[in-house]
């Protein structure tokens, strides 16, 4: 009995560093994921500038048969310069995409291999509580933190 609890005891402080090491690599998967948010705030910003700067065409036209010869006017508006630097925001705003994608992926493997650590670990009848108390807590966790990567992401989509 006393090998068998000191046998227990070291799977469950195994189990507390491993829920530590898992909550401190979620903290850093938020912090990421609000960087990443801010970032994707700040692209969206700077094309909502450049939209807002953006001459609407019949303007400009009617602007270049009143005022300018057009010639004079093609020196000064480069639109392969304008849709170079909208091809890179592009580019921009994808990587982003794929870098979340990339650590939503990231997300489930952990949660996954918390999953099945937990299977492994908590097959006794004793920590049947204990288990339910840690799978709680983690579901919790888990859908906080998708509802802020959701929530964020909606609403820069929206913007």
């Amino acid at each position: 009995d006393q090998e068998l609890r000191q046998h227990m005891e070291a799977k469950f402080l195994q189990m507390q560093r491993d829920y530590e090491k898992l909550s401190f690599i979620s903290g850093s998967l938020q912090k990421d994921s609000q960087q990443k948010q801010k970032a994707i705030e700040m692209l969206f910003q700077s094309l909502e500038k450049l939209q807002k700067e953006k001459a609407d065409e019949q303007d400009m036209l009617a602007a270049m048969d009143m005022k300018a010869d057009k010639a004079a006017l093609g020196s000064k508006v480069d639109c392969s310069l304008f849709e170079d630097n909208m091809e890179q925001l592009d580019e921009r705003m994808q990587e982003l995409q794929s870098q979340i994608s990339g650590q939503k992926q990231h997300w489930n493997k952990v949660q996954q291999q918390f999953s099945d650590a937990m299977e492994e670990k908590l097959d006794r009848l004793e920590l049947k509580a204990f288990r339910k108390r840690l799978e709680d807590s983690w579901n919790r966790n888990i859908e906080d933190l998708e509802k802020r990567m959701m929530g964020d992401s909606g609403a820069g989509i929206k913007k």
